[in-house]
This record gives C-alpha cells, structure tokens and sequence, in this order.
C-alpha cells in the first residue's frame, strides 16, 4: 500500500481529528478431527478503517474499496454529528506523540516462506502422535497464522507500517475408559516464528500421557481449600478476573466499581504485584504500536497490593486524566480499536514450588487452565487436573475441577508468589472482538480461602 492513497482520503476529512487504518490480512488454517483433515484454507482479505472526531462526536466506518473513501467520510462525519448531540461530556481525545516509523518483527523462520505441503505435514505427525495410544478416542489439532500488515496515518502527521504475525497449533487430545471421557488442552504458539512450533513431540507425549491419567483420578472433594495455582491458572486469574478491570471501557460508566479500583486504593496483598507488558519480546502479547499509532508500554496494574494504572485508548485516557498506554487494539480491518491487555502478568516473587507447598500444608495444587467466566466480582475457572496436598507433599492426583471466588478476596489472600514466571503461548481474549494475540503468565501462587468445587 503507498502511504499516499490514504493520505489523499484522510485530507479529505473536515474535522478536529481523524485516523485511518488500512490492513491486508493473511489466513492460513488446517483443523483434524481425529484421523479426518477437515479444513484446509488460506485466505488474503483487505479493508480500511476510518476514525473521526467532530465537534466531540466520535465515529468510525469500515469499508473495503479505495474509491468508497469519501462516503465513508461523509458518513463518519454525519455519524459523528449526530453522537455529538448525546455526548455529555463531549470526546476529546488525550495528546500523543507524532510517530513515523516501520517495524518489522524479528521473526525465526517467517510462516509466509512455508509451504502448505510442511506446514501439513507437521501438523499431521503431531495429531497421529497423540492418536496412536491406546483410549485416546479423538482428537482435534488446527494450524492457524495470521498475518497483519497494517498501516495507519492520521491527521496529526503519525504514518505507522507494522505487522503482526502470528502461529499456533494446538487444539483437544480426548481419552475414554467406559463412559468416562477427559479432555485435555494442548498447545504452543506466539509472535517469534514459525519455529517455535517445531520439535514439540514432548508436549504431545505429555498432554497425551495427562488425558490417560485422568481417567484412573478421582474427582476432587468439594470445599473451600488453600490452592497453589501453577502459572498458567495463575495468569488467566490475572487476565479473567482482574485484568479487564483495568480496561478503562469497562468501569467508566460504573461508579461502584470505579470507587472500588480508584488509583492508589489498597486492593491486594502487599506482596502482589500485576504487570500489562505488550513490549516482552518475542511473546505473543508482542506489539510495538496499538492501532491507535501510540506506542505500547509497560503499565504497572497492581504495585505491592496498591492498584496504581489502567489501561487506555486516547479517549479514556483524556476522560480520566491518566497517561496514555497504548492498549486500544483491534481484532483486524473489520473493527475500530478498543481497549485490550497486551501480556498481563503476576509479577515473581523468591519462593521455589517446594517453599510454597511447605507454606500451604495442606491443601490442592490446580493447573493449566479449562474454561471460566466472571460475573461482576466473582469468577469461576475449570481446571484440567489437581493434586492433593498433604503436610507440603504433593499427593493423587484428581479431576473436574472448578474454582471460584471472589476478586478483591482472592486479590488480598495471594500470599505466596514462586520464583517461576511463565508466560502463555496459547492466550487470546473474546471481548467485544477477539484478540489472538493476548498473553497472560504468572509463576505458581498461594491462594488462601478459594471454593473448589467437582462439575
């Protein structure tokens, strides 16, 4: 795309302030379902984004051919005008940094420069390696890249070319005994190349080996335990039930839980600490500008318990007079930008796994995360698998497991905090739109007071 054509559209904008994204995605997805390949597809689509501000309306239009620029114009400006008149207060938007720059990720082995014939290929050796044991009943692996080459100007002289690539393979390893069947997740992923999903038999081999031991569990006793979560529990906690309360989006219109999460309240224990870090490179959180041309940064959530930012788009932030982010991320062409996580995570503490174990006594130690919601303050997570804990010694191991809790409890009851960071290759996040790209992690963590309970 020449810089130029969108500058001759966006000049055509009578207003305070407009922006326009153009974007070329790139899909390429293979899905097996046990033996069956049942999709094989590899798509190029385009489209533009436009933005604008008038007289404190704030519109946006999505269209697809160069030469529907200007009624798309037209619209955004008359759409804006008609916002304006129900606004109070009228948006304005928080001053950014002019930028003039291309990125291009740093990438081991671009996806791009793979033939279909390989990417299959292995594909395939990694769903038959599953489906050659013994009660393992079905399976269901996908390929899937996405390609972003995004470019983004606006009227205040910001010109931006980056792409965002993206690879993963993953998908459910099922076993079956009688009537008893366990699924388990299995995955890797992220924003450094093709590479990374080469030479990962020995996560085939140990999803395949937990879908088999789970049949010979027990389900967990319900109650209310000490839990340590290992990171990957952990970081969706961070994600699920926290982090899209840092969304500024989300609590603007809520004044309770705005008074809640006010800047500078004491919500978690003085040892907690959550980071949003889209900046971590090489992780699949990874951008270098939002898609409002604001360059992405490290934002200090939770500092020693003590809430101290949230996130923004340039229109929250200038509403609560708090610093830009540079979280306002879309799912690609089809959407306007709205606030997202980039890399959200617990930050690590000293203790080593044995430490917290011998800190819990007894207790469950739960991991790798299968599903949850949240409904306001309380959330509900599934786990794959549990074990018992007893005097500090990891026990049986248990299954259909569900925790939940409260937020602001759970918040202040995390007191322990391993000295194990992990950060997900499988992330990803449904608000509004979704996004494929967002990363949660943690080390293992100590909760108190957490109600367990079997499905």
């Amino acid at each position: 795309m020449d810089f130029q054509k969108l500058k001759n559209i966006l000049s055509r904008v009578g207003a305070e302030y407009g922006d326009l994204r153009y974007e070329i995605k790139k899909e390429v997805q293979l899905v097996f379902s046990g033996r069956e390949l049942t999709q094989i597809s590899s798509t190029t689509t385009d489209g533009y984004v436009l933005r604008v501000l008038k007289n404190g309306g704030f519109s946006n239009v999505v269209f697809t051919k160069e030469q529907d620029g200007e009624k798309a114009i037209r619209k955004a400006e008359e759409n804006a005008l008609l916002m304006a008149r129900y606004l109070d207060p009228p948006v304005s938007l928080a001053p950014a940094e002019v930028i003039r720059d291309t990125y291009q990720p740093i990438l081991e082995e671009d996806p791009r420069s793979i033939s279909m014939e390989e990417k299959l290929a292995l594909t395939r050796s990694y769903n038959l390696r599953a489906l050659e044991k013994e009660k393992i009943v079905t399976t269901q692996i996908q390929y899937l890249e996405v390609v972003r080459e995004k470019f983004f100007i606006n009227t205040e002289g910001t010109q931006i070319r980056e792409d965002l690539v993206t690879t993963r393979l993953g998908g459910t390893i099922t076993s079956q005994d009688g009537g008893l069947t366990q699924t388990v997740r299995v995955g890797t992923g992220g924003s450094s190349g093709f590479a990374l999903l080469r030479n990962q038999e020995a996560l085939l081999d140990d999803k395949t080996a937990l879908a088999l031991d789970l049949l010979k569990a027990n389900p967990v006793n319900g109650g209310t335990y000490s839990v340590i979560l290992n990171p990957d529990l952990a970081g969706v906690f961070a994600h699920e039930a926290f982090g899209h309360y840092s969304e500024a989006d989300l609590v603007e219109d809520s004044p309770s839980m705005l008074e809640k999460l006010r800047i500078g309240n004491l919500i978690g224990h003085p040892n907690l600490s959550i980071i949003d870090d889209p900046t971590l490179p090489s992780q699949l959180g990874f951008y270098k500008y939002d898609d409002e041309g604001v360059p992405a940064r490290a934002v200090p959530l939770i500092s020693q318990g003590v809430l101290s930012c949230r996130l923004h788009s340039r229109r929250t932030s200038s509403r609560f007079q708090e610093p830009l982010t540079g979280h306002c991320v879309a799912e690609d062409y089809r959407y306007a930008p709205i606030i997202r996580m980039g890399t959200i995570y617990i930050k690590p503490g000293a203790a080593t796994l044995d430490d917290l174990l011998a800190q819990m006594g007894n207790g469950l130690y739960l991991a790798d995360a299968l599903g949850g919601q949240t409904s306001g303050e309380n959330f509900t997570f599934g786990a794959e698998y549990g074990r018992v804990v007893k005097n500090g010694r990891l026990g049986e191991m248990v299954r259909d497991i569900n925790l939940s809790g409260n937020l602001y409890h759970t918040l202040r009851h995390i007191e322990g905090f391993g000295n194990d960071l992990v950060l997900s290759r499988l992330g990803g996040c449904g608000k509004g739109q979704i996004n494929i790209r967002s990363c949660h992690g943690g080390p293992h963590c100590l909760v108190r007071g957490l109600i367990v309970g079997g499905r």
